[in-house]
């Protein structure tokens, strides 16, 4: 047996193709980044409105326990971020792959070979999103405009890509076939 050869362990290791081609599939990436911004505000909403409710709920208990119940601030802050986090996993990790704000905008979120985003990843992703918008505002916006899966920078990082879903991507197909 030669020493030359690469060795061999057992392993096969084979990386999939892109499963989305935005030159023969250019309906699932039309309008997606616009609609992405409106589904994050959307998004924003359901996660702030408890948020808010928990910080009047507090501010009122503070006031009735004579200013006791003000020490309930310091943990709004963890609560709210384990919400977030939560919520991102839940809705990203759900058989629609998507959040309420993404379904509401016809959006859906997949791996860049095209399976489902699990819960695990669905937390990671809006933790990337959150790092990466606190450093470079402007420039995790601007890489979707140079790319043609519309990939932002935090997609990049997390290995998924937004497309629109089946319904809106038929739709789309059958409107540009009738004109």
């Amino acid at each position: 047996m030669t020493e030359s050869g690469p060795k061999r362990i057992g392993i096969s290791v084979e990386v999939p193709p892109h499963a989305f081609d935005p030159v023969t599939q250019p309906e699932l990436f039309e309008g997606v980044l616009a609609r992405r911004v409106l589904a994050f505000f959307i998004d924003f909403i359901i996660l702030a409105a408890p948020i808010f409710f928990a910080t009047i709920f507090i501010f009122i208990f503070g006031f009735l326990t004579f200013g006791l119940g003000w020490l309930f601030f310091w943990l709004l802050w963890p609560a709210s971020v384990l919400w977030v986090l939560l919520y991102y996993a839940c809705t990203l990790g759900s058989p629609h792959s998507a959040t309420i704000g993404m379904r509401v905008m016809d959006l859906e979120m997949r791996l860049w070979y095209g399976a489902q985003v699990y819960h695990l990843l669905g937390a990671w992703h809006v933790l990337m999103f959150w790092l990466t918008i606190s450093f470079l505002t402007p420039l995790v916006l601007l890489v979707g405009f140079f790319n043609d899966r519309r990939r932002l920078l935090h997609d990049m990082l997390a290995g998924t890509l937004v497309i629109n879903n089946d319904l809106r991507a038929k739709a789309l197909r059958t409107g540009r076939r009738t004109s």
